[in-house]
């Protein structure tokens, strides 16, 4: 009997890391893009049939990223560059692609040498995909034909800056996924259906138990439960490592950074009508740990990260005092002068009373007493503007409420952080610190009534009344289950990243003193 097997390799959540280093201190990891180049290219070597798919977030995410797009833009885009040195047969659009405005994706796609799918990605008021077809058809020899469908996260609206998704309307997935796998096995007859989503499970994979708020943002089980005909399902965005079977589908989620690939192998046979028939299914996850890097990746992207390595090093400010964090929990329990720092630029720039912000993950580490471009970008990750809303005192109390659920009190009476605002994924730039009022937040005290002593130029914020507040784009949209200050009054947008906002404050004021007010308090 005649056989065949095919190979599916999945990228998933690079986020602009081509190199294996960290960019805080340049030393070696165990992960990016160099990396996962070299297996891809051994197993292209071994196997007859293959596919090479990117699932998304694959353009923004390292200081690389941010000094390209703001300093060589007008060069090909490395990660672009990178992947059709490899020959990639498909990327998926993710929900950071847009981070840098429409153009900077749009001019991405044109440079691909491959097809970028979405089939849930629309353009408005054409209800066609925005990025062309939403599925490939992939033929081998002997006629083996796999489908690859694309689908992105619908959650878009809920964090992108409006401007940068003008004119594009984003669908429900699984309703998308119903429709087009559909046709394509009316179509297309193919042997094997793969989707690739950018897109996490909702539920457990193995029990079917709810993991988080089911908004929309994650259907991956939801997609193995009711679309009918899907063999492989590739996933991301989470950031989770996840190989196995869901109700029938193969199932792959490869981690970020280039940690780790998702392999799917797919057997046939040919049955009695000469048509072949998939028999079998393999999923695994590789690490990257122990693969040394690509060098042709590597000088193919040496003129950019030669650059950015320069830029990053070049000084633009001093620190008075101590800005820097050695334990980012209590950072989050008592005013740090890093958080104060950042909400008072962001004041000043916005010329705006009241003002919040995060710290992004557990990894910053604040200002010593010379800083960098290296530092800023390391401590501030995300390409933010800035927004300025009108909300009310209740608005206020509400998003202070939102904040006060990162925590909760541990069985020693301690304040430890809510596991769900760490499983499954990461999620500390969810929880915000304010400047320009004063509040307690009492982690013991039931939900809606954790915040106390909410001042305002010393008297009590007045519930009806209404303030300027200045806060990153990704908040001002919602962003964080922060729906009290979604669609509220804009009254001032500064469409400056947050990174150059701060590197050109420094070098305004060259020296910055160190200081904190404790304006704000967390206590069990």
């Amino acid at each position: 009997m005649q056989t065949t097997s095919l190979t599916i390799l999945g990228t998933s959540d690079i986020h602009g890391m081509i190199y294996p280093i960290s960019y805080h201190n340049n030393e070696s990891q165990p992960y990016g893009l160099a990396r996962l180049a070299t297996y891809i290219k051994t197993v292209r070597n071994q196997e007859e049939n293959m596919i090479l798919i990117d699932n998304g977030d694959c353009i923004q995410g390292t200081p690389l990223m941010y000094h390209y797009v703001h300093q060589q833009s007008a060069l090909p885009n490395p990660v672009i560059k990178a992947f059709n040195h490899l020959g990639y047969d498909a990327a998926v659009i993710g929900n950071h692609e847009f981070n840098y405005g429409r153009n900077v994706v749009d001019e991405a796609v044109q440079q691909s040498t491959f097809p970028w799918l979405s089939a849930n990605t629309l353009e408005k008021n054409k209800g066609v995909p925005y990025f062309g077809k939403p599925y490939i058809i992939k033929e081998f020899k002997e006629g083996l034909r796999i489908a690859v469908l694309g689908l992105t996260t619908q959650f878009i609206p809920n964090w992108e800056n409006p401007k940068h998704i003008e004119c594009l309307h984003f669908i429900d997935g699984v309703h998308a996924a119903e429709k087009w796998v559909s046709y394509i096995e009316e179509h297309e007859s193919p042997d094997a259906v793969v989707v690739s989503y950018h897109g996490g499970f909702e539920r457990d994979p193995e029990t079917g138990e709810p993991t988080e708020k089911q908004t929309g943002e994650n259907v991956a089980y939801e997609l193995c439960q009711r679309v009918k005909g899907i063999d492989v399902l590739l996933t991301g965005h989470q950031h989770l490592l996840l190989s196995g079977d869901v109700n029938g589908v193969s199932i792959v989620q490869p981690g970020f950074n280039g940690s780790h690939i998702g392999r799917v192998d797919l057997y046939f046979e040919k049955d009695e009508t000469n048509s072949w028939k998939l028999k079998r299914k393999k999923t695994s996850l590789l690490s990257m740990e122990n693969i040394e890097a690509d060098n042709e990746v590597l000088h193919v992207c040496q003129p950019y990260e030669r650059s950015t390595q320069a830029w990053l090093d070049r000084p633009i400010g001093t620190i008075t005092g101590d800005m820097t964090i050695s334990d980012p929990h209590q950072v989050r329990l008592r005013e740090h002068p890093f958080i104060e720092f950042v909400n008072k630029v962001q004041m000043e720039v916005a010329d705006a009373p009241l003002s919040l912000t995060s710290l992004f993950n557990n990894h910053a580490k604040g200002f010593s007493s010379s800083v960098t471009m290296r530092d800023i970008v390391t401590n501030y990750v995300y390409p933010n503007t800035l927004t300025v809303l009108e909300l009310s005192g209740d608005d206020i109390r509400a998003a202070l409420e939102r904040s006060a659920s990162y925590f909760m009190p541990g069985e020693q009476n301690e304040i430890i952080v809510n596991p769900e605002f760490y499983d499954p994924k990461p999620q500390h730039y969810n929880y915000d610190m304010w400047e320009g009022i004063e509040y307690v937040i009492t982690v013991g005290k039931p939900v809606g009534q954790r915040i106390s002593n909410l001042f305002y130029q010393g008297k009590e914020l007045e519930s009806t009344s209404f303030y300027p507040v200045v806060m990153n784009s990704y908040r001002a949209v919602g962003g964080g289950d922060y729906f009290m200050f979604k669609d509220k009054k804009i009254l001032k947008e500064i469409q400056i990243d947050m990174t150059e906002i701060l590197a050109n404050y420094f070098q305004t004021h060259r020296t910055v003193v160190s200081q904190v007010n404790n304006n704000w308090t967390v206590k069990i």
